[in-house]
This record gives structure tokens, C-alpha cells and sequence, in this order.
């Protein structure tokens, strides 16, 4: 017999990976929500890599959600991004907190496009890709959500 796991449990972490739009819609789902500091947002110009820590509800638990509310750091990078725009965020206020509603691709040329970001508060992310290349990986184990409620989520 063997001792138990962390990844053989219920909060296994998630490592999920995006190459169309039909990925990132699910990658949208999870990160619904999704809260980070201003200053957590980092754009690698030379590696093409744009990504993002969040702390992200975990949707995944589907009704267990609401007996005991979780969330978990995440990194959510993206791969070929040639620019980065955003609007509506104070990148110099320290405690600006921003709040993801959702992620969407929109065509150029494709594979190429745009991955916008839309934050709550009117807030926005653009990032030029030459194509979709995001992962979104759990890097700490799940915590009891400070709030101990539960975001309201269309399903």
C-alpha cells in the first residue's frame, strides 16, 4: 500500500492547453471570475509570451462549489504574441484588483488574431497572436475562498 497524492485526489490541478477558439472557450469557463493584481500580468516581448496569475474560482467542482468554495493560483500564459494593448486598467495603482468575465479569440488572418480579455469594470486585454497557443496550469493547491461564497456563473 502506498501513501496517497495530491494528484491522485479531487483537486487534482488542472494543465490544460488551447489551440482554437473551441479550447479557449473552455479555458473562458475556468478563469471566469478569475481575480489578480495589476502588477501580476508580465509580457515576455523576446519569447513571444504573455501570461497572467490568477486566482481562479474553481468552477471544475461543479455542486461542490457551494458547500465549500475554492480557489487556486493559476498561470494562464499565452504563446505567439507579437502585442499587447490593454484599456481601462491603472497598471500603476498596486492594489488595483482586476476580475476576468471572459476570454474570447477574433480572426485576422487566420491562424492569426486577437485574444481580448474582458475584465470587469470596463477593463480589457487585446493581445495580438499569430495563432492560439494558451495553457492555463494550477500552481498551488486549492484554498477555502476568502469570501466563502460562490460567484454566480451562467452554465
Amino acid at each position: 500500500m502506498t501513501d496517497a497524492r495530491f494528484e491522485d485526489g479531487r483537486e487534482a490541478p488542472l494543465n490544460l492547453g488551447a489551440v482554437d477558439a473551441e479550447d479557449l472557450k473552455v479555458m473562458a469557463s475556468l478563469t471566469q471570475d478569475a481575480v489578480f493584481p495589476a502588477t501580476e500580468m508580465r509580457w515576455d516581448k523576446a519569447a513571444q509570451r504573455f501570461a497572467l496569475l490568477l486566482n481562479r474560482f474553481r468552477w471544475e467542482e461543479g455542486t461542490a462549489r457551494a458547500m465549500s468554495p475554492e480557489r487556486v493560483q493559476s498561470v494562464l500564459a499565452f504563446d505567439t504574441v507579437t502585442a499587447v494593448a490593454s484599456s481601462g486598467i491603472d497598471r500603476g495603482d498596486k492594489d488595483t484588483i482586476l476580475s476576468v468575465l471572459t476570454i474570447e479569440f477574433v480572426v485576422a488572418d487566420a491562424p492569426s488574431g486577437h485574444i481580448v480579455i474582458t475584465l470587469a469594470g470596463d477593463g480589457a486585454i487585446r493581445l495580438e497572436v499569430e495563432a492560439i497557443e494558451a495553457t492555463l496550469k494550477d500552481v498551488t493547491k486549492p484554498y477555502l475562498a476568502p469570501s466563502k461564497t460562490t460567484p454566480s456563473h451562467p452554465e
